[in-house]
């Protein structure tokens, strides 16, 4: 089974070490889609099939804590599960996020082990 995951930063350079980071790490890929904002990012889940949504937090026109909420409204992306990679290490912010029902945190600069263990875990592939 491969996974379609959607990348969503206003950094298109943090969007490509993401893509390949991922690429790196042999994780079961179909499709990885970029988004630049939540905005972006939502009009794309309503045309194509997400697995998992690996988001910033920080972003102009809507950002991730906005697309978040309004995931979590829409019957057809609620389920989907969202990861924050971000800077952001505030342990209260990342317990509220948490309690929201975001699926895991990964913080800037990350690894590729960071990334292929959270995708792994969350969608329930063993590790390469």
């Amino acid at each position: 089974m491969s996974f379609n995951i959607l990348i969503v930063d206003d950094s298109s350079v943090t969007r490509a070490v993401l893509k390949k980071t991922i690429l790196m790490t042999e994780f079961p890929v179909n499709t990885i889609a970029q988004a630049t904002n939540g905005f972006e990012a939502l009009e794309l889940m309503k045309s194509q099939s997400i697995d998992i949504v690996l988001t910033d937090l920080n972003m102009p026109e809507m950002n991730g804590i906005e697309m978040f909420e309004h995931m979590k409204e829409d019957p057809h992306t609620a389920d989907i599960p969202l990861v924050v990679i971000s800077t952001e290490a505030s342990a209260s912010r990342i317990n509220e996020l948490k309690s929201q029902g975001m699926r895991g945190y990964v913080h800037k600069p990350f690894t590729a082990e960071n990334v292929r263990d959270i995708l792994s875990s969350i969608l329930g592939m063993s590790t390469v």
